[in-house]
């Protein structure tokens, strides 16, 4: 099955995730949107909410208003406010607490890019007042009228930050600019790394290591920094939003069992353009493949529970015998298994993993797929296989 759908250039293309955000701010006073830059939070809020007054404060104007004269500053959340980049004046939040629990119907919608400064003072000021939700690029749902769904290594390579699409920029184009961006302005801003030669080398190793099982010690080593150094730095780049973490699965099958976390990048072609990869051709034959094609899956996944408002609890389960699921999570009171393979044709060998799993896993619900990277879908014995582009099927089961 291919999916051809036209693009429209003056359609604005709805985020999934819109929904959630209106409801939620009925109920919050404070309602905040975090995510990578660039992911189209300042286009949501002001499309949901249009008849807020809207700050940015990095306009230099605006910033030194929040910071000396916060209570006028927030006067307009009476009628609704939105703060963008509100990262960049980091004792406002203490400002909003006050504001808000004075001004009942106030109503403040906060965005910011930057987890990490964000999260420490939303958790200090304003725990038990706000809602967060994180934005991630478009989903293959959201693209759906606007895209066609022929070949999964065109989305490996272009990934799905908005530029890409809404703009039609190309991600030659635009993707190392992105990059540059984030190490000469947000990099500095969370926290003081100099060398930044040494953090690109850092990244590009770490993209290299795309659906692995990290290895702290090898990564220093290769990079040329301390274990501490490249545990900072992994800190920084996930709560930067740049990369995810796959936690094993602990649940006790009477087997000794992997207990590192895997790596893997919040987008597929932010970690394409970081490993030099020029073409959606140079894929075809790439070492990592298949382990792209594995984020590119798992990345639609964290997105369409994050799109719901939810914290995705995925994991991943291997063995000190190799014996390993790429995905697991609990559903609806069962274990849903899956497997991500990138090739075309399906294989008896691709379910190999999955039924030695169900006999560890002893009588439990279990339910098993492969997401592989053809077009059909197949129910077999072994377990349901299913095309790339229609991996949701495995919630509408």
């Amino acid at each position: 099955m291919q999916r051809h759908c036209k693009y429209v250039q003056n359609d604005m293309i709805k985020r999934e995730i819109a929904e959630k955000l209106k409801n939620v701010a009925e109920k919050f006073q404070v309602t905040a949107v975090f995510g990578p830059r660039q992911v189209g939070k300042t286009t949501l809020v002001k499309s949901v909410f249009d008849n807020y007054t809207y700050k940015n404060l990095e306009d230099p104007s605006e910033r030194e208003f929040a910071e000396n004269d916060p209570k006028s500053f927030l006067k307009s959340a009476i009628k609704g406010l939105i703060i963008d980049e509100v990262q960049r004046v980091p004792n406002i939040f203490s400002h909003i607490q006050v504001f808000v629990d004075s001004n009942r119907e106030a109503k403040i919608i906060l965005t910011g890019s930057q987890n990490y400064l964000l999260l420490e003072k939303v958790t200090q000021s304003l725990s038990g007042r706000i809602f967060i939700l994180q934005l991630s690029p478009f989903s293959m749902k959201e693209l759906r009228f606007t895209e066609s769904f022929n070949d999964p290594l065109v989305f490996i390579f272009n990934g799905f930050f908005p530029p890409i699409y809404d703009r039609r920029i190309s991600v030659t184009d635009w993707m190392p600019n992105y990059i540059q961006t984030y190490l000469e302005r947000d990099l500095r801003q969370i926290k003081n790394i100099t060398d930044l030669s040494s953090f690109l080398k850092f990244l590009k190793l770490s993209a290299g290591r795309t659906g692995q099982i990290l290895n702290i010690s090898s990564i220093a080593s290769d990079a040329g920094i301390s274990v501490n150094t490249a545990k900072a730095w992994f800190s920084i780049l996930e709560t930067g939003y740049l990369i995810n973490f796959l936690r094993p699965y602990y649940k006790n099958f009477n087997k000794r069992l992997i207990k590192s976390p895997k790596l893997y990048f919040v987008d597929t072609g932010l970690s394409s353009s970081i490993l030099d990869i020029k073409n959606k051709e140079q894929l075809e034959t790439h070492y990592l493949r298949g382990a792209l094609f594995e984020n590119l899956i798992l990345n639609e996944i964290f997105k369409y529970f994050l799109n719901k408002g939810e914290r995705p609890q995925l994991f991943y389960w291997r063995d000190n015998h190799g014996n390993e699921i790429d995905c697991i999570f609990e559903l609806n009171g069962q274990i849903i298994a899956l497997e991500f393979k990138a090739g075309q044709t399906i294989s008896k060998d691709y379910f190999k993993g999955l039924n030695y799993f169900e006999k560890i896993v002893n009588g439990e619900k279990l339910i098993k797929y492969v997401v592989y990277g053809g077009n059909e879908r197949q129910d077999r014995k072994d377990g349901i296989a299913l095309p790339w582009f229609d991996w949701e099927q495995i919630f509408s089961e």
